[in-house]
């Protein structure tokens, strides 16, 4: 029973890339963008609490107003599409 309940443990290699100069900076493994070190959303955090604040902290920032009332219209207009395809009576909105 011992001979079932021992793991084997992992082969550890060392491996130095032909190639890389271990006088530059960052490990040659790591795939990172050109333009991640720019992006807002890629500072670390992760998890549910850390998305929520990544998204708080965007909604602090100001955008532009034109960006704003883009993003309204198109709200207010796919809301629009939704009502008509459920065959919502719209003519509620409509004071005669």
């Amino acid at each position: 029973m011992g001979k079932f309940s021992k793991l084997r443990k992992n082969k550890r290699f060392n491996y130095t890339p032909r190639y890389y100069d271990d006088k530059g900076e960052g490990s040659p493994y790591k795939i990172e963008h050109k333009l991640d070190k720019f992006r807002p959303t890629m500072d670390g955090r992760s998890g549910l609490k850390g998305k929520f604040g990544r998204a708080m902290d965007d909604l602090k920032r100001s955008g532009s107003r034109n960006q704003k009332i883009r993003t309204l219209i198109i709200i207010a207009i796919l809301i629009l599409i939704f009502l008509y395809i459920i065959d919502f009576d719209l003519s509620i909105f409509i004071t005669r």
